[in-house]
C-alpha cells in the first residue's frame, strides 16, 4: 500500500494534500484496493460548494458504488476530467493521475482533523486485522 507523506487521510480514505491555496482530494490506495476496477467517478460540478464530511461524488467499481467524502468545507476549484474516460486512473496512480477535485478551502485548519500518513497505514492495519 502506497501512503505519500505529503497526504492527510480521513477514517473514510481519502486523501487530501495542500497545493497552494487548494486542496487536492481524491481516495487512497487502500480503498482503490479493497473497490477492485473502477469503472465510473461522478464528480461535483466545478462552482459547487462542498461540506467536510459530506459526500461531493461516487466511485463505481465491478463491486460497489462508493460515496467520496470530502476533507473540507470549500469550492470546487476543478475536477480531474480526464477520469470520465479513463477512470481506471484512481486504480493506477490514486495520488497522481486519479486525484478527483481540487478544493479552494473555506478553514484550512480543517486538515489538521485528519491523519498523517504513519497515523493512517496504522488505521488500516488496525481495520485490516
Amino acid at each position: 500500500m502506497s501512503t505519500p507523506q505529503n497526504c492527510k487521510f480521513s477514517k473514510e480514505h481519502e486523501w487530501a494534500r495542500e497545493d497552494g491555496n487548494k486542496v487536492v482530494v481524491g481516495i487512497s490506495d487502500h480503498a482503490q484496493m479493497e473497490l477492485g476496477d473502477i469503472v465510473f467517478v461522478e464528480l461535483p460540478e466545478v462552482g459547487s460548494s462542498v461540506s467536510k464530511g459530506e459526500s461531493f461524488g461516487t466511485v463505481e467499481s465491478v463491486k460497489a458504488v462508493s460515496d467520496v467524502y470530502s476533507p473540507v468545507d470549500g469550492v470546487v476549484e476543478s475536477v480531474n476530467e480526464a477520469l470520465a474516460d479513463g477512470p481506471e486512473a484512481v486504480n493506477s496512480s490514486p495520488y497522481d493521475s486519479g486525484w478527483m477535485i481540487a478544493i479552494t478551502p473555506n478553514d484550512k485548519s480543517q486538515l489538521d482533523d485528519l491523519m498523517d500518513a504513519s497515523a493512517y497505514e496504522e488505521f488500516v492495519a488496525e481495520i485490516s486485522k
